[in-house]
């Protein structure tokens, strides 16, 4: 970090060194230009907000027939919401479940582990909190963590990294065998998009606790990041438990796409396919999908 007091950050963007303050009231205009189509983002233009409001009415609803079947035969749904800093993960999980009731759809975003859980077997923090009969429970950040923060940031070790890369396919078979629907999304946002929602987030007042030292000083490691992504999909992306990539620079078209393919891989009762609408391929589909 060039500057404490300022939290400036040097980048270097296509060989090019850049200055980020997520403290200045203005956003450099290379910031403001290149967001949406960082990453490879395939359109121009975000989703329109009244389009996007009458799609996701359609797909709220269909989300409330989810959850009288999921009471009615007892099954089990667990999305696993995973992504950079400020992919938009939260806001994914609050545009599924705005309408579920809270009884049985719920949230799990925890803190760290407390010293009791550092002394436990890894996942036994995050089974405890896995859906009943009847649940759909959403993690905002999951088990992962292992796979990205915390071997990017020095907060596991190695041989610890490795266990969990070569445990972590046969713990997913157990949940899905078990009878639970296991989904598991990474949102995909452009490295300008990241900036631009650091330096939003920075100047809301609503928002300003989303952004943390951490997040700053994640910004240089951009690179180890997405090394230890590919890694971690390349080992954990299986057949019993797919990874679904979501390119997310427009968190709209973003939620939309990530709530159609719950639907779609869901056989509950009072389905309207037409309501639920065709996925873009544009924005969701599987690892391959990912560009940095």
């Amino acid at each position: 970090m060039a500057d404490q007091k300022s939290r400036a950050v040097e980048l270097e963007f296509g060989g090019k060194k850049r200055v980020f303050d997520v403290d200045d009231p203005h956003l450099p205009e290379w910031i403001e230009e290149a967001a949406l189509d960082s990453g490879g983002y395939p359109y121009k233009k975000k989703l329109k907000e009244e389009d996007y409001q009458i799609e996701l009415h359609s797909l709220q609803k269909e989300l409330v027939k989810v959850q009288f079947w999921l009471q009615k035969t007892g099954k089990r749904v667990m999305s696993v919401f995973e992504g950079r800093d400020a992919a938009g993960k939260g806001g994914s999980i609050a545009a599924t479940l705005a309408y579920m009731n809270p009884r049985s759809a719920r949230v799990v975003a925890l803190t760290k582990p407390t010293e009791t859980e550092r002394g436990q077997w890894y996942f036994q923090r995050y089974v405890s909190h896995f859906p009943t009969a009847g649940e759909f429970v959403a993690f905002d950040r999951s088990w992962y963590n292992r796979a990205g923060v915390e071997p990017v940031m020095g907060f596991c070790t190695e041989d610890e990294y490795k266990a969990f890369l070569k445990a972590t396919p046969d713990f997913e078979r157990l949940i899905v065998n078990d009878g639970t629907y296991l989904f598991k999304f990474w949102l995909n946002i452009g490295r300008e998009m990241q900036l631009k929602r650091f330096h939003d987030r920075r100047h809301d007042p609503l928002k300003v606790w989303k952004l943390s030292d951490m997040d700053i000083a994640a910004l240089t490691k951009w690179d180890d990041y997405s090394k230890a992504r590919d890694k971690m999909l390349k080992e954990t992306h299986t057949k019993h438990a797919p990874w679904t990539v979501i390119r997310a620079n427009d968190k709209r078209r973003a939620r939309l796409n990530l709530i159609r393919h719950i639907l779609h891989s869901l056989d509950y009762d009072g389905k309207e396919k037409q309501a639920i609408g065709e996925i873009d391929n544009e924005i969701l589909d599987g690892p391959e999908l990912l560009k940095d």
